[in-house]
């Protein structure tokens, strides 16, 4: 197989539209379909064909790579697209699932004849235009060479965690980080909140923190976005932080751990989205502190 390879990317939202630029910058053929059109449609400027269905994105494709927003959606996007695959390709699933779905997703793999790759990434919006994701992947180490090219063009670096794909030994990391991600992003909200409340300038706490142990580059730039009214576009919007949270609490209940804070973060973010904030960066859970509704900050 050459490096250029033709790359499926079904769901080109925030994260699948700037991995398939990255995709096509570095030589790639790639086929690109969106549910709603016309978020893929900038894509063509950018050589990427932008196909009417799922079964048209995959036809002939090296490599099929879902980014999308839950199990449901992939396997329902995956079913559209059967008629059309091959067996024997390369299926880079992206999407942060979950993982009672990643053994959903690796049967619908198994029973099609493909290579299945469960390989969801960190990053946001900024790292993701600038293909600087890390990968994290698991899945057979035979077939390895027909991925790499796809993980160089999106990402600055790839964890490898495991053989099997099925096993989602790459989800299980992603839920791991990402309870950490939304912990930090709760805990800015409520700092920004509990200051407002309090009477106390967001840049007094940023003074007394600074250069110690305390001090956190990402809680300044989340209580930023808020401060300056810059929540659109989201590196990543609330809905999608109220379902990751909820995944995440359901794997610690499977595995008998209870997670307080990460259910209260859904319940945060839920909150924040019933407000009308759900399109907006995760950072606008802000809101959620208070009951009568949105507060300026």
């Amino acid at each position: 197989m050459t490096d250029h390879l033709t790359v499926s990317v079904l769901g080109t939202g925030i994260m699948g539209a700037a991995m398939a630029r990255n995709l096509a910058r570095a030589g790639h053929g790639v086929r690109a379909w969106n549910r709603s059109r016309d978020k893929a449609e900038p894509l063509a400027a950018e050589g990427v064909h932008v196909a009417g269905t799922p079964a048209d994105a995959v036809r002939d494709a090296d490599v099929v790579l879902t980014m999308l927003y839950d199990g449901a959606a992939v396997l329902e996007v995956m079913r559209q697209a059967a008629p059309a695959l091959r067996p024997g390709i390369a299926w880079v699933q992206s999407t942060t699932a979950g993982l009672d779905a990643i053994g959903e997703l690796a049967a619908f793999a198994r029973e099609h004849g493909l290579v299945f790759y469960d390989a969801p990434v960190l990053g946001t919006r900024q790292p993701a235009e600038a293909g600087q994701l890390l990968v994290l992947a698991a899945g057979p180490g035979e077939s390895r060479q027909a991925v790499t090219p796809v993980f160089d063009a999106v990402g600055s670096r790839t964890v490898w965690t495991g053989e099997d794909g099925a096993a989602a030994g790459a989800t299980r990391l992603k839920l791991v980080a990402n309870s950490w991600l939304l912990a930090a992003t709760t805990a800015a909200g409520e700092v920004l909140a509990l200051a407002k409340a309090l009477g106390v300038d967001p840049r007094s706490f940023f003074d007394a923190i600074e250069g110690g142990p305390l001090d956190m580059g990402y809680l300044r730039v989340k209580i930023g976005l808020v401060l300056e009214g810059r929540l659109t576009p989201p590196s990543f919007a609330v809905t999608t932080a109220a379902k990751d949270a909820r995944l995440i609490v359901e794997a610690g209940e499977q595995h008998g751990v209870r997670l307080d804070v990460a259910a209260a973060g859904a319940a945060r973010f839920e909150r924040a989205a019933a407000q009308g904030h759900g399109d907006e960066d995760m950072a606008a859970a802000y809101y959620a502190s208070f009951d009568d509704g949105p507060a300026t900050a």
